[in-house]
């Protein structure tokens, strides 16, 4: 694999360092595919600061009821563009009594009343309906899900948290500037046993790290992509989000059309390809015969290896994983990878999962029920599990053998659940190590509670790789090491009439008088006050991890089932990483709530008598006190607003971050308020220290390139008070009057 180092051509479809001549970049970047998909998509009058409106959403039940909420609130009487309502993340209905199956009636409700479509508990996970459903060539999608990618199928899709959705359901547009576009130049094809997370490890290992595709689109090209399959391209394509880039899109061909033929929609296929000249901004090369079976340790995609190279040397591999995930657990438990070198020297693992938008293809269950028919999984420790995406595809992987083959070899075949994606199915035992073909293996995203004294592992890897591993009852396994002829597939029949007996599709028959059904952990978003000329900070969590997950800021699992209740669930947050967070920030809001009935708390005088000695002016009564977090680079991994809305709803007034991991985090926190500052000082925001910042307001709204605020540290002899500047980065006109009113609700009522 190559990574350019500077942008490149794309000249009749081969790679060329310099322009042809007459020629210009600027000129040339119009020959993208993307160019030609936003083009069509923006609503603003150039190309530079995009206005986009979307063909269509999907949200799944951890996001909805909150979008809705939203949107309700802010004016919506029907949703103005197809609307998919998905029910694959709190799929286990006793979790939490009926809150859950309480929300999948309101979506229904909702469907009826606003005119979307529900798609019931168990019938498919998010992205295989609209891969199946709603992606075609050309088309845009905006997901309330991170891994909300369909440009496989030639459709750009983004994953944002839910106030992106909301704009859309209010007739509003998602603003940003016009992205990078990165070229990912495949050549070659696969060897026998390589699968399409072996490609997508690779890729994300080589790219996440120095940022090589953040907030871009990738775009696939090359003669390589005719030589993978629909279900190959869509299972690479779900894990560019791990590499941090803002959407995908491929090149489209047969493989394509034929996808969309079987699925029964021919007429949503259309060729897209660069044009005769393209300019990208950075490229990519990777010849897909050089890949090999691979594996990702704990705790991220990108800490990818060959399984082979792993297999080398398993205890120095195993030793560095080990320590790099102690120390990001920061001595709570202690995770054990080396005790899994058995005394034959091999690595023995737990537990397999092959599972959701990744794993639980057609394609990758027929490999699995191909490397395992016949074989067993032993009656050890060892234990597989499967979920194919989506009832169709369970209905054919029923008629062609492939769940009898699975289950004949020890095998659990389940439903259409995307529960082991993030700790709500198939949680490991403490200490035990977990192999998957999912998307993340983050800390606790396996449903694990550091905190209460409990720690697994999971590791990365192909579907084929696991298969092979079960049939090793355990003992890890490449499956280049048993499979060495290209594995038959089974040709797929799509069987529409499982969704046309089951799933609402009310679009754009709207029914403005059907009631929407509420539970009881059903509750509307609490207010939220709009910012004041001044504000004052109390730094509430100082985290110093490289990286802080949305999974460590609002942690997934049981806790999805309290997604409706935005109180209830900001009791989680922060807890698996600081403990100690939610009480903090109960403590600011009582400070902010003393102040506002006109009694200064004695600590917030003390500070002020610091400040003021110092030269600030300050006026109690007109300065929210609110909290705020400071981490190093915040918010990788899931588009959950919440990740942002719970550190709101306990008086979030802000982050401080040497930067945002995403977009999609940076966004929630503007869409709820809260100043997304960046800093280079981070030793000026300590845990308990203060933060004062004048005339934020009218920086913010006057576009300050920087902002003078003042830090009031804990001392030995009182506050002492210290000088630093902060930064807001690029913000929309309509951002910065979200932040000023103080999220997005009140925009849209002021507005």
């Amino acid at each position: 694999m190559k990574l350019h180092e500077n942008g490149v051509f794309l000249v009749n479809g081969q790679l060329c360092g310099a322009a042809p001549a007459g020629v210009t970049k600027e000129q040339a970047r119009t020959g993208t595919i993307a160019y030609g998909i936003l083009k069509a998509h923006n609503t603003a009058p150039d190309m530079n600061d995009l206005r986009l409106k979307f063909d269509s959403m999907t949200s799944h039940d951890i996001t909805y009821v909150g979008i809705i909420q939203t949107a309700r609130a802010s004016g919506m009487e029907k949703f103005p563009l197809p609307y998919v309502l998905t029910n694959c993340h709190n799929s286990l209905c006793a979790v939490g009594g009926t809150i859950n199956e309480d929300d999948h009636q309101f979506a229904l409700s909702a469907a009826h009343k606003y005119g979307g479509i529900y798609v019931p508990p168990c019938m498919a996970v998010i992205h295989s309906y609209n891969r199946e459903m709603m992606a075609g060539c050309g088309r845009m999608i905006l997901g309330s899900d991170s891994h909300t990618r369909y440009g496989a199928l030639g459709t750009m899709a983004v994953g944002e948290g839910g106030g992106e959705l909301a704009k859309q359901l209010v007739g509003r547009t998602y603003d940003m500037a016009y992205p990078g576009v990165v070229a990912v130049y495949l050549t070659g094809s696969l060897q026998p046993g390589v699968g399409p997370h072996d490609v997508a490890l690779a890729l994300v290992g080589a790219t996440y790290a120095n940022g090589y595709v953040k907030n871009k689109v990738m775009e696939f090209v090359g003669p390589g992509v005719a030589n993978l399959s629909a279900d190959c391209r869509n299972a690479i394509d779900c894990m560019t989000t791990e590499t941090t880039c803002w959407s995908s899109i491929w090149q489209t061909d047969a493989v394509t059309e034929e996808y969309l033929a079987i699925h029964g929609r021919p007429g949503d296929y259309r060729a897209l390809a660069p044009a005769a000249v393209a300019y990208y901004d950075g490229c990519i090369e990777l010849d897909l015969s050089k890949i090999e079976c691979m594996i990702a340790l704990p705790m991220h995609p990108s800490y990818a290896y060959p399984i082979r190279e792993l297999k080398a040397d398993p205890y120095a591999i195993l030793k560095a994983a080990q320590d790099r995930a102690n120390e990001q657990l920061s001595g709570k438990v202690e995770m054990d990878l080396v005790s899994k070198i058995g005394p034959d020297g091999q690595i023995h693992v737990d537990q397999g999962i092959v599972a959701g938008c990744s794993g639980g293809t057609y394609e990758s269950l027929c490999a699995v029920a191909d490397i395992l028919r016949g074989k067993s999984c032993g009656n050890g420790p060892f234990k597989f599990s499967s979920y194919p995406d989506s009832m169709p595809t369970y209905l054919e992987l029923v008629k062609n053998g492939a769940v009898a083959d699975i289950v004949s070899a020890g095998g659990i075949f389940r439903e259409s659940f995307c529960g082991p994606c993030f700790g709500a199915g198939d949680t490991p035992a403490n200490g035990e190590f977990s192999i998957r073909h999912t998307t993340r293996n983050f800390p606790n995203r396996e449903g694990s509670k550091p905190g209460e004294g409990q720690i697994s592992g999971v590791a990365l890897m192909d579907a084929r790789s696991i298969a092979a591993t079960a049939a090793n009852g355990g003992v890890l396994t490449a499956a280049s090491e048993v499979v060495h002829e290209p594995l038959a597939v089974p040709p797929y029949h799509f069987d529409k009439s499982v969704y046309d007996k089951r799933v609402y599709n009310g679009w754009d028959r709207a029914e403005p008088d059907h009631a929407l059904r509420f539970g009881p952990n059903i509750k509307d978003w609490p207010e939220q006050p709009v910012l004041s000329a001044d504000l004052l900070l109390r730094i509430t969590s100082h985290i110093t991890d490289p990286v802080t997950t949305t999974d460590e800021l609002i942690p997934s699992g049981e806790t999805s089932s309290y997604r409706s209740n935005p109180l209830r669930l900001a009791e989680f947050t922060l807890s698996r990483k600081d403990p100690g967070y939610v009480g903090r920030a109960k403590d600011v809001q009582a400070l902010d709530a003393a102040r506002k009935a006109g009694k200064l708390p004695a600590e917030v005088a003390a500070v002020y008598a610091a400040l003021q000695a110092e030269g600030c002016t300050v006026d109690p009564q007109n300065t929210n006190i609110g909290s705020a977090i400071f981490a190093n680079k915040p918010g990788d991994g899931s588009a959950r607003e919440q990740a942002a809305s719970c550190q709101r709803v306990l008086g979030g007034a802000a982050n401080f971050a040497l930067e945002y991991a995403t977009k999609r985090y940076r966004s929630n926190c503007i869409n709820w308020g809260m100043l997304p500052f960046l800093t280079t000082e981070p030793d000026a925001l300590p845990l308990g220290g203060y933060v004062f910042v004048p005339g934020v307001r009218k920086a913010l709204l006057e576009k300050a390139e920087t902002i003078p605020a003042f830090c009031a540290l804990p001392g030995e002899h009182g506050w002492q008070v210290r000088a630093i500047t902060l930064r807001l980065g690029a913000l929309t006109d309509a951002e910065r009057q979200i932040l000023a009113d103080g999220c997005l609700i009140n925009y849209y009522k002021n507005n």
